[in-house]
């Protein structure tokens, strides 16, 4: 996280308090039956960026960021997170996560979806404690990003615009609960309700700039730099914003690269050969430098949501949040 917010006594703050996170986030997933131990423990122990409790930890400095339920708040959000990436690996058959083989692959895909709905429950016990706002704001949130995984493996209708669809996709499953991140940061540090609002936007754009640049990340960094096999989406069908580029250049009549390349797409990439010489030719293609252009200007939209902010450290590292977001390698 020092990254993402500089350095300083700010930087130093939200550091202590991400410790605290960390051990409170490995007491909630603590079971006392033994698999479900060491099932629930397996992405904890795995590592992560924590973006989304140090998000929750940042925008608290708005306000009293001294108030014990931001750090609850920041441990739902990484709970929260933790369970959908069981989901979201089993259903994009995806063999690595963070580094290590995902949880399916070590005990199956029944055992991971129950984790994940282990880890759901311990969210939902945590939140219990926050009050009923909180969780309706979870509630919410928790369907946006069922609904977002939901749209995403059926696709858009006919009627549907698919780059619009998919970024709509990518605000309910990714941009909502980095929404509720920065939010329930500065609600539960006592921030006036229009601030609230303005890191509440701020966090749903800048999640959608995120994935953005995770689209652009799978194509171009290896696994041993992201911790993730490049090409799981393309493998699995899922179009990610330089496919959906791709298609609508082809249906514009593209070049016949351009229709090679998405016929190649579209073809058998079952063996890793395949897909290694697809995930190559796509990564070199100008519809990643668009996509990377494309997450610049979700993040510039996500800077100007909290351009009334008062100007200070917490503002700084907020852009700069957004920045680094987009300009990250992994």
């Amino acid at each position: 996280m020092a990254s993402l917010v500089g350095q300083g006594p700010l930087d130093d703050a939200l550091q202590s308090r991400l410790a605290l996170v960390e051990e409170r986030l490995r007491d909630a997933v603590s079971q006392s039956d033994r698999l479900a131990d060491a099932t629930s423990r397996h992405l904890v122990n795995a590592g992560g960026k924590r973006l989304r409790p140090a998000l929750a930890l940042l925008t608290a400095h708005l306000g009293d960021a001294s108030r014990p339920e931001v750090v609850d708040a920041a441990v739902v959000v990484e709970l929260t997170h933790l369970a959908t990436l069981y989901h979201d690996d089993v259903m994009d058959s995806a063999p690595t996560r963070r580094g290590a083989p995902a949880a399916h692959e070590v005990w199956g895909n029944s055992v991971a979806i129950l984790t994940g709905d282990l880890l759901f429950a311990r969210a939902s016990s945590v939140v219990a404690g926050l009050g009923p706002q909180a969780v309706r704001i979870q509630a919410e949130t928790f369907e946006r990003l069922c609904l977002g995984q939901l749209h995403e493996t059926v696709g858009p209708s006919e009627d549907d615009d698919p780059v619009e669809f998919y970024l709509q996709v990518l605000a309910d499953k990714t941009g909502s609960l980095i929404a509720t991140s920065a939010r329930f940061g500065a609600m539960f540090a006592g921030c006036a309700p229009v601030v609230v609002q303005q890191v509440t936007r701020y966090g749903e754009l800048a999640g959608v700039a995120f994935q953005l640049a995770d689209d652009v990340i799978d194509l171009r960094s290896d696994a041993a730099t992201t911790g993730k096999t490049p090409g799981t989406d393309l493998r699995e069908g899922v179009a990610t914003m330089p496919v959906l580029l791709l298609r609508r250049r082809v249906a514009a009549g593209g070049s016949e690269e351009d229709a090679s390349l998405l016929a190649a797409i579209d073809g058998d990439l079952s063996s890793d050969a395949a897909l290694a010489e697809v995930v190559a030719r796509l990564g070199a293609h100008p519809v990643v430098d668009e996509t990377a252009a494309l997450a610049a200007t979700w993040s510039a939209r996500a800077v100007e949501a909290i351009d009334t902010l008062p100007d200070g450290d917490v503002k700084a590292s907020l852009v700069t949040f957004a920045t680094a977001l987009v300009a990250r390698t992994a």
